[in-house]
């Protein structure tokens, strides 16, 4: 590892604004890097983030995947993202099943459908609006809470517990007291309409995790519950915040915009967003045992960043990376992991960003123009609060 001094911190709010030149320097510099005062090292390189991501074993996700939520008691919250096999491998093709290619195809009318009447209203306004609480939030929000059960009438609420979950310290980038308070609300929330399904079964995921079994055993209500806490919150977050990243790079490349409004070129225009600027930045994995990563031992027990978003940038894999570009290879992004811990929801995310941005396309010109936006700061994900927008219709 070479001895330069670099400093990553993942909490840092100028790092937020544009990460992409410190993984540039970490990439080249520091491929293993290890921070001493926040306790954790960092891979940065395609090859080193894609072969750690596929060991399980050496690699563990039990302890969660986030530094400032680290513990051996995660599963309780975050289910089976903080499980290793073979727990994570059960409990993943239990949820599964709610998640297969047919029943995810299934979902495109009723995206489609709910797309079209927050995008009407905002044309209906005057087609000046923030792109993210005006429309890219409250899509995914609808989509993950019916697969979920949630009622109509209790969307909004949740929605802003879930937003509220994801805040942090500004200084210290520590879990918030308000982002505690709404962790508590969202799962007693959970509580009570998982009862509820018990006294009355529903067509829903609740009802059916109710009925789930796992090795002949039913699923307790606290495995429930955070089936529901990690979906709700991951489900709404994640597209939301890709869906705001694809509007805003390519209002900044207008050469690549004229392209993503060319007829069946919004799918590349997923693609490229997910790869250049992804709203999953890193996931943290315990390491169980001695391992090296150029010339350095990681001692077991020791806490490692797979950065995915810097992977996504080394020039080693995907030439020019630092420009956006439709008409690149994505067969190598790891935006979505990659292994046992390859995320459940990405056939999800992407068909809910592709069916939003194909619509926009459909019903807006092509000569948008966005404000000044409002970053949400956080370590792991990289999107807006606030985008503002106007647009004219076609």
């Amino acid at each position: 590892m070479s001895n330069v001094t670099l400093t990553y911190n993942p909490y840092d709010h100028a790092v937020h604004e544009d990460p992409y030149p410190t993984y540039a320097l970490l990439r080249e510099q520091a491929p293993l890097y290890r921070n001493h005062e926040m306790d954790f090292w960092a891979l940065t390189r395609h090859a080193d983030v894609y072969a750690a991501g596929r060991d399980a074993a050496t690699y563990s996700n039990s302890y969660g995947v986030s530094l400032e939520l680290w513990s051996p008691d995660m599963a309780k919250r975050s289910s089976f993202i903080a499980m290793d096999p073979p727990d994570h491998t059960r409990f993943r093709a239990l949820i599964s099943r709610g998640f297969t290619p047919r029943r995810v195809a299934d979902l495109e009318p009723r995206i489609r459908d709910i797309t079209r009447g927050y995008l009407q209203a905002a044309l209906d306004a005057g087609g000046e609006f923030d792109f993210i609480t005006d429309l890219a939030e409250k899509i995914p929000a609808d989509v993950i809470s019916e697969l979920i059960g949630v009622p109509a009438a209790d969307r909004a609420q949740i929605l802003q517990w879930s937003n509220e979950n994801l805040l942090r310290d500004e200084v210290t980038g520590g879990v918030t007291e308000v982002s505690a308070a709404a962790t508590m609300k969202l799962m007693g929330y959970y509580q009570e309409l998982i009862a509820d399904r018990r006294a009355r079964p529903g067509d829903d995921m609740v009802s059916a995790l109710i009925e789930a079994e796992i090795d002949g055993e039913r699923l307790s209500d606290s495995d429930i519950g955070a089936v529901l806490l990690l979906l709700g919150v991951a489900g709404n977050e994640s597209t939301t915040k890709v869906l705001g990243n694809a509007w805003y790079q390519a209002a900044r490349h207008p050469g690549q915009r004229s392209i993503a409004f060319q007829p069946g070129r919004v799918p590349a225009w997923v693609e490229e967003t997910l790869r250049h600027d992804s709203s999953g930045q890193m996931a943290a994995r315990l390491v169980t045992r001695d391992v090296e990563w150029h010339g350095t031992v990681v001692p077991a027990g020791s806490r490692l960043l797979l950065v995915y978003a810097a992977a996504n940038h080394d020039p080693r894999v995907f030439r020019d990376p630092e420009r956006f570009d439709l008409d690149r290879d994505h067969s190598k992004t790891l935006t979505f992991g990659t292994g046992p811990h390859f995320c459940l929801g990405a056939a999800l995310a992407r068909l809910e960003t592709r069916v939003v941005l194909e619509e926009l396309v459909a019903a807006v010109e092509e000569d948008y123009q966005v404000g000044t936006p409002a970053r949400m700061h956080h370590p792991n994900i990289r999107g807006f609060r606030s985008l503002p927008t106007m647009v004219k219709a076609r």
